[in-house]
């Protein structure tokens, strides 16, 4: 199940704004991360499995002051996904297979023989 939280903090530039966005999307199980509200100070997160308490704390830890004003379900909005969609042409898929690998060429073994170690050599005769 979907989850929508929202989350109003003090967001008072641009910066404070990307901080925040980066620190929820960071998140295991967010899937969308939006600024919301008439004064742009509300971060709503939808996603499932979404521990609202746990990202509250983590945004009061980093940012200085974060309310959890709502958890709720999300609601799918069907109609603008199919206006999307439909509005959009597919690029084409471009394939491309790289040159095959027939790894290393073969190597030629040599034996070298030491003269000076080798016992069946005889240095007296």
């Amino acid at each position: 199940m979907k989850q929508k939280v929202i989350i109003q903090l003090p967001m008072n530039d641009q910066k404070s704004r990307s901080h925040a966005l980066k620190i929820a999307a960071g998140v295991i199980g967010v899937e969308a991360v939006a600024v919301i509200g008439a004064e742009k100070d509300q971060l709503q997160v939808i996603g499932e499995g979404i521990d609202s308490v746990t990202l509250t704390r983590l945004l009061r830890k980093k940012l200085a002051r974060a309310d959890l004003v709502s958890v709720g379900e999300a609601k799918k909005e069907e109609g603008a996904v199919k206006k999307a969609e439909a509005s959009t042409p597919q690029p084409p898929v471009v394939e491309w297979n790289p040159p095959p690998s027939y790894g290393f060429p073969p190597y030629q073994i040599v034996e070298v023989r030491d003269s000076v170690n080798d016992p069946s050599c005889c240095t007296i005769m």
